[in-house]
């Protein structure tokens, strides 16, 4: 959503200053060699999130009755069995795991997504007076509140998911079993020599199957959430450092109004779809692991 331009970038630039300030992760450098960059905004975002997540399901669970449930309860075993109708319809192997982790995937992914939804400039606004109160510049008050659309985020739960899909597979089939796999199909022949001359083929795709999951999983997470944050700045730049006085102002107000509650409707919906596809994805990859060819 969009608030009124308050942030520090506003106040000391223009329009390419207030995207690359809204655009910019609060960083830390680890080493003296800067061996890694973190973003803390990322990492502090998923952790709170995370906990959050834990936290009320836990609590919920333990308060949970037999008899009627309260509303809380009944959304969450509404969520609950509805994941779990598309386990049972999708993975056709055992597991006790692939339900309660699809459950986890799907909100969690959800709750960053949710994140967008908080008006542009509040966090960083409040972030920027912290940075004020402190003595420090607030032009270096970088804040970015949605750790979907940092691709560092993405790629760590497609890589997540891509570990599984190889314990699921190995689990199932064997360490034989796994490994004949990734020689023997999807081209199969009769005779050892085909066999041997097929080997080549089948690990190339074999290989390209396996790098492209977790690549499909990250880039489409990341370029949705990204490209919904970036449409809420150019939203937010249609009054940026506008004149109260000025006619004009209040014409461009009005569009933004519109322009920013017709993207919020419609991004609703695509936050919970990108957190679902990639919940669903994840459930049909550990299905495919866990199935012979």
């Amino acid at each position: 959503m969009i608030a009124e331009n308050n942030g520090p970038a506003a106040e000391t630039g223009g329009s390419t200053e207030y995207i690359n300030h809204h655009l910019q992760h609060l960083q830390v450098s680890v080493g003296d060699s800067q061996f890694m960059t973190l973003n803390v905004d990322t990492l502090f975002f998923t952790a709170v999130l995370s906990v959050l997540f834990v936290a009320t399901f836990v609590l919920t669970a333990r308060r949970a009755t037999s008899g009627v449930p309260g509303k809380f309860q009944a959304f969450v075993e509404i969520i609950v069995g509805f994941v779990d109708g598309l386990v049972r319809e999708t993975f056709h192997g055992r597991s006790k795991l692939i339900a309660p982790l699809s459950i986890t995937i799907f909100l969690l992914v959800f709750l960053m997504n949710f994140l967008d939804m908080l008006p542009v400039d509040l966090l960083p606004w409040a972030w920027a007076n912290g940075y004020i109160a402190a003595g420090h510049d607030p032009a270096h008050a970088y804040l970015r509140a949605v750790p979907t659309a940092d691709l560092n985020t993405t790629f760590g739960l497609s890589i997540a998911v891509f570990l599984l899909i190889q314990v699921f597979g190995i689990s199932h089939k064997g360490v034989g079993g796994f490994t004949k796999e990734i020689f023997t199909a999807p081209f199969h022949a009769e005779g050892t020599l085909m066999k041997i001359l097929l080997a080549p083929a089948n690990l190339l795709l074999r290989l390209i199957e396996e790098g492209v999951r977790p690549l499909s999983l990250s880039l489409r997470l990341f370029g949705n959430m990204y490209a919904g944050e970036l449409i809420f700045v150019l939203i937010a730049l249609m009054t940026l450092n506008s004149s109260l006085l000025h006619v004009s102002t209040y014409a461009m107000g009005i569009m933004q109004f519109i322009s920013g509650f017709a993207w919020t409707a419609f991004h609703v919906l695509i936050i919970t779809l990108q957190a679902f596809i990639f919940m669903m994805l994840t459930i049909v990859y550990l299905s495919m692991s866990a199935e012979s060819h």
